[in-house]
C-alpha cells in the first residue's frame, strides 16, 4: 500500500508544535519555531496565539531582551495526554 499524503490535523499540529518546543530543551525562540512547524507565518500566528492563550506554552524573555518560548505544566501533560492516545488507537489499529 502506498503511503497517502495528506494533511495534518489541527490536533497534530499543535502537538507538532509542542513537541520541537520539547525536543529543543523546553526553549526554543519563535522564528527557529515557525520554521521546523513546516506552517505558514499566519497559520503558525494562529495556532501560537490559541496555544498561549490556552496556558500551553509560555514565552520567557531573558536578560538580553532575546524571546524563548517555552512549554507550561499544560503542555507536557497535553504531551503526554496526547502520546496516551495515540498509543490507544494504534493498539486496536484504528
Amino acid at each position: 500500500m502506498d503511503k497517502v499524503e495528506r494533511k495534518r490535523e489541527r490536533l497534530e499540529i499543535i502537538h507538532d508544535i509542542l513537541k520541537i518546543i520539547s525536543n529543543n530543551n523546553n526553549s526554543i525562540k519563535p522564528t527557529p519555531l515557525l520554521r521546523y512547524s513546516n506552517l505558514s507565518s499566519k497559520s503558525f500566528n494562529d495556532y501560537y496565539k490559541e496555544l498561549k492563550d490556552k496556558n500551553l506554552v509560555k514565552e520567557i524573555v531573558d536578560e538580553k531582551e532575546r524571546k524563548y518560548v517555552t512549554l507550561t505544566d499544560n503542555g507536557f501533560e497535553f504531551l503526554e495526554k496526547y502520546n496516551y492516545i495515540k498509543g490507544f488507537i494504534e493498539e486496536f489499529n484504528l
